[in-house]
């Protein structure tokens, strides 16, 4: 998504290289970001296995070599909880979290699941769209306000056990590392990698329409959609789909960032190779500028809140 000049650019990653003459420069961090979390290394990052710690073990290397704060509770910036399973009473889940103070003690909460499906019938499912994509769009947005210091306090969550029904961010809510009643937002990203048109949904509109006129890209080749976000579409409603869920009954804003389900959506066909990297950066680029849309509109920001509250009575 947005904001940032195309240049022609030519590139080799390893030995499955994605090559392609129409990405932005300075792309070669996200990139390594995604290709290295859905790895077979990582092997599919099942929540309680080796492969989760290995990415919880990255993230948290990227958290520190960008400059994100631990919270002074967290070990290593990981933030512990259980549940029950369907085969395991007690899997030990972790998020992975972090913050960069702004100039206010407002929150925006910017998160994306880092865990996936694992092995399945000996077939590694790397997860690259479903949600190494999103994770590595997180780090990209913390990259960027490490250099340039936000107004709204940003706490990056990379949740664990989404796919067992969103544990980690149930957890983060209930166990909030920063007052709940301070997060204004939740800005969630879950698979922003592959699609072949261009278009990146942007749901949550529905039940906050103030969020509407900040969401906005100057990047003509990304296309902004709305919707997936009305309870009468059943099914079709992305509402309660994500991490974003755990936040909405808690009554906060939020916007998730994702695509339509594709080809690769949790097959072990969803790797590093099959991912739109044009598109993923233009996503990448496109979320952090309505971001920093949101961060720097001070003049409008006690009305929008004020609303917003007036919208959750």
């Amino acid at each position: 998504m947005k904001l940032y000049l195309l240049l022609p650019l030519a590139f080799t990653l390893g030995c499955n290289s994605v090559r392609t003459s129409n990405l932005p420069s300075h792309s070669d961090q996200i990139l390594n970001d995604i290709k290295t979390l859905s790895s077979d290394t990582f092997e599919g990052r099942k929540t309680g296995t080796k492969g989760a710690e290995l990415a919880r073990t990255y993230i948290a290397k990227r958290f520190k070599e960008i400059g994100v704060r631990n919270f002074s509770f967290c070990n290593g910036y990981q933030q512990s909880f259980t549940f029950a399973g369907i085969d395991d009473p007690k899997i030990t889940g972790k998020n992975v979290i972090g913050y960069i103070k702004g100039t206010t003690s407002n929150v925006i909460v910017i998160s994306a699941h880092y865990d996936h499906l694992g092995i399945i019938n000996g077939k590694i499912f790397n997860g690259a769209d479903d949600n190494a994509s999103g994770v590595a769009g997180m780090l990209k947005i913390a990259s960027h306000y490490a250099r340039n210091k936000p107004i709204y306090t940003l706490v990056f969550a990379a949740f664990d056990a989404e796919e067992f029904g969103k544990k980690g961010s149930e957890y983060f809510v209930n166990h909030p590392p920063v007052d709940l009643k301070k997060i204004k937002l939740n800005v969630n990203l879950d698979m922003i990698s592959h699609n072949d048109k261009g278009e990146l949904y942007a749901a949550g509109t529905y039940k906050y329409p103030q969020l509407k006129g900040y969401i906005a890209t100057t990047n003509p080749d990304l296309k902004i959609l709305f919707g997936h976000d009305n309870p009468r579409l059943a099914t079709d409603d992305w509402t309660d789909q994500s991490d974003q869920s755990a936040f909405n009954k808690k009554n906060i804003p939020f916007i998730y960032f994702g695509v339509e389900d594709h080809k690769d959506y949790h097959k072990a066909s969803d790797k590093f190779e099959n991912i739109n990297p044009a598109f993923f950066i233009n996503a990448a680029n496109g979320i952090l500028e309505i971001i920093d849309n949101y961060d720097k509109d001070r003049t409008v920001e006690k009305v929008f809140h004020d609303k917003i509250q007036s919208s959750m009575r």
